[in-house]
Order: structure tokens, then C-alpha cells, then sequence
């Protein structure tokens, strides 16, 4: 079982996200997080082995989630998907310098994300 963290504060995204991802097959299980501050309490509750999150959201932002992912042993390894609005190469430089793994800009293509969560799911290393 493959379990894939969702954290974003759009309720109708949130949903989007899941069914693009949930079409990775039945090994996967999806969690869903609609704020950053959620998203840190879901962390040691399981072990996930792919976060999906949005950068603007109303308390933990994603660039802020992304930071502390990498920074804390325990979960360093998950592999970490930004999707955004915020499309400027800066802000891709800025997601991806603090250790993000994929960048994708909203509307995002579906295929798109799920080919990024496949390779980071397939990934040596990773996660766990």
C-alpha cells in the first residue's frame, strides 16, 4: 500500500488531486489535509510514502511544510510535490531549492501528475 498525503486548503482541488491520484491504481491510499497545520498532525499518525501540497494556504503555508519535511529526520526521505498557482520561475526555484522534488503549476495536467507521483513512488530510497 502506497499512502500519499494531500495537503491543500480547496476543498473541490483537494478532490481533484485525490481522484487524479487515486487512479494510480488500488495500492494506493489517500489522506487528505486541508491546511499545513492538519498536514503536521497527520505525519506521525502514518507513514506516507508521497506529500502532494499547495504553497497558499491560511496557516502553514507549503513552502513552510516542505521545510520542516525536510529538516526533521523522521520524515526527510518522503518525497514532496508542490502544486501551485504561483507559476513564476522563482517561485518554482524558491519550492525547489527548499527540497521539493516536483513542481507543478495550477491547472496541472492529470497524466502529468500522476507520471511525477509514479516516479517518485518507484523511486530508490524514498520515503519509509
Amino acid at each position: 500500500m502506497q499512502r500519499i498525503l494531500i495537503v491543500e486548503d480547496s476543498a473541490t482541488m483537494r478532490s481533484l488531486l485525490a481522484s487524479t491520484l487515486e487512479d494510480l491504481g488500488s495500492s494506493v491510499k489517500i489522506t487528505e489535509a486541508s491546511s499545513g497545520f492538519e498536514a503536521l498532525r497527520c505525519l506521525p499518525r502514518e507513514e506516507y510514502d508521497l506529500v502532494v501540497t499547495d504553497i497558499n494556504m491560511p496557516d502553514i503555508n507549503g513552502l513552510e511544510l516542505v521545510s520542516f519535511v525536510r529538516s526533521n529526520e523522521k520524515y526527510s526521505a518522503i518525497p514532496l510535490v508542490i502544486v501551485s498557482t504561483e507559476g513564476s520561475e522563482r517561485d518554482r526555484e524558491k519550492g525547489l531549492g527548499l527540497g521539493a522534488d516536483a513542481y507543478l503549476v495550477k491547472p496541472f495536467d492529470p497524466e502529468t501528475l500522476r507520471q511525477v507521483a509514479r516516479d517518485l513512488l518507484e523511486r530508490p530510497g524514498r520515503g519509509r
